[in-house]
């Protein structure tokens, strides 16, 4: 604010005069024009300001802004040199033959021996997790007394009523087979 006349008299709504133009009036618009918000706070700047009014911080010209970009390029690259091995080892992965008994766990194979669309049989796996879930409640806790034997029958209860409403979604969402009940 150095370059402007302290004395001048003005209105309010006339700007204020200056004594000699700036170096920064002489710039270019283009690659050189002034970034719109600090990159410190994230305060927008003041029209013709060269510092942050919040932080203080240089206003910096957007081509220094664009040379951090350059930096996050080379970071990619640098990211995906170190990640190569592991993408190699994952497509030789993928040319190892698997044995011919592990296609009866393919998802979309056990879909059509069962029978039931993808939401219910998805239900289903849900229900078995928790009725699984029940069964392991007695392996991995013991009771002492009566307060923990009651503690455990109820998450023994909490695992079965989750798998019950699991099974009952399941046959929610299985589509109604058609010619049973229906008169035609």
């Amino acid at each position: 604010m150095a370059e402007f006349v302290h004395d001048a008299q003005q209105d309010f709504w006339q700007s204020p005069v200056l004594r000699e133009p700036s170096p920064e009036a002489n710039l270019p618009t283009g690659a050189q024009s002034l970034a719109e918000a600090c990159a410190g706070c994230g305060t927008e700047y003041l029209i013709g300001a060269r510092y942050c009014h919040t932080c203080g911080q240089p206003r910096p010209a957007i081509s220094e802004l664009n040379s951090g970009s350059r930096g996050i390029g080379e970071l990619w690259v640098k990211t995906q040199a170190r990640l190569r091995p592991w993408l190699d080892l994952t497509s030789s992965f993928r040319k190892t033959s698997l044995p011919p008994w592990l296609q009866y766990l393919h998802f979309h194979e056990i879909k059509r021996r069962v029978g039931l669309p993808t939401a219910s049989l998805i239900a289903f796996f849900i229900g078995l997790g928790c009725v699984a879930g029940a069964l392991c409640v007695s392996f991995f806790y013991r009771a002492s007394n009566l307060a923990e034997f009651q503690a455990i029958q109820m998450w023994r209860l909490e695992w079965l009523l989750a798998a019950t409403a699991s099974f009952v979604a399941g046959i929610l969402l299985k589509p109604p087979s058609g010619g049973h009940g229906d008169n035609e």
